[in-house]
């Protein structure tokens, strides 16, 4: 078994975007704890706690975003969709790694993050709230199933143009305010608004994948909806993906204005309008591939900044 074809299906580029909404949640909910606290020697038992709900949260998402992308890779491999693809290879399809063997390193995969996310349930709830725990398993459990049937399977969503949905919903709404709940075990809702801006942001990399790689989708069958609605159109989705992302981020703000600290993540923003500016100039689809890393370390900045803004004040 070879160790760095597994790692490159891993695709250790995406990990950054898939805990952007874990470290805006875990700022809005209880963040001051793990920036002052966490590599204290603390005795503090609901500081420890806080901290530890933040690194679980954060080692789960890796675990559903990891099993996601061995999944796309076995589920695009085996249908023969990658058979043509260009840019970065892709393991099942380029024969580094079997079929079978990645069907075993998602079963691990799942098993593993299954795992953390009890962990985390249990420190987050304790043994004295089994319906949040009851509710939060049930999430986790349906996160796995969705990871896996994005592409494998003869239903899978992300072939009928259903992926921007996943993405918006559980790299964005789920991951903001579910850990946001962990914190405070309430649902305040403002805080669907950032929870937009991730969700919307996150979708805006999977479109930007999905324009990339149209061409060869359609051949493949594959109907994501750049597919469905070409090129053109994708790229005035694309716009309005990043524009409203920040329109929602900025509404959160004037809700709770305190300072103009807050208006900190707007310069996440100045990449992506060269993004952008990029999208509508370019005629050359692969040359999308290196805008990947660009809206996707934006989308990290944004969290950063947006929960320094709070932290700060």
């Amino acid at each position: 078994m070879d160790v760095k074809s597994f790692i490159k299906a891993a695709r250790l580029r995406t990990l950054p975007l898939s805990v952007s909404g874990i470290i805006v949640g875990a700022f809005l909910g209880n963040f001051k704890y793990i920036v002052i606290k966490t590599f204290q020697n603390c005795s503090d038992c609901h500081t420890l706690n806080t901290a530890l709900v933040f690194w679980l949260a954060i080692f789960t998402t890796i675990g559903f975003q990891v099993l996601s992308n061995f999944a796309n890779d076995y589920g695009d491999g085996v249908k023969g969709t990658d058979n043509n693809r260009e840019g970065e290879a892709r393991m099942v399809a380029s024969g580094a790694i079997t079929p079978s063997q990645m069907k075993r390193a998602m079963l691990i995969t799942a098993f593993i993050t299954l795992v953390l996310a009890i962990s985390l349930i249990y420190v987050a709830f304790g043994k004295d709230n089994f319906w949040y725990s009851l509710l939060f398993l049930s999430l986790g459990i349906v996160s796995i199933i969705a990871a896996i049937k994005y592409t494998v399977g003869k239903s899978a969503y992300g072939y009928s143009g259903f992926g921007d949905i996943f993405v918006f919903l559980f790299f964005g709404l789920l991951a903001v305010v579910g850990t946001y709940f962990l914190y405070t075990k309430e649902i305040n809702f403002s805080i669907f608004l950032p929870a937009f801006s991730v969700g919307l942001l996150s979708t805006a990399v999977l479109n930007l994948n999905n324009m990339r790689d149209r061409v060869n989708d359609a051949l493949s069958g594959k109907n994501t909806i750049v597919v469905k609605i070409g090129a053109t159109y994708a790229k005035y989705y694309q716009f309005f993906l990043i524009f409203y992302s920040c329109l929602f981020a900025v509404i959160f703000v004037l809700i709770n204005y305190k300072s103009l600290l807050q208006f900190l993540f707007l310069l996440a923003y100045i990449p992506l309008i060269k993004h952008l500016r990029f999208i509508f100039t370019n005629e050359d689809e692969q040359l999308l591939d290196g805008e990947l890393k660009k809206v996707a370390l934006s989308t990290f900045l944004f969290a950063i900044l947006f929960g320094l803004g709070y932290v700060l004040l």
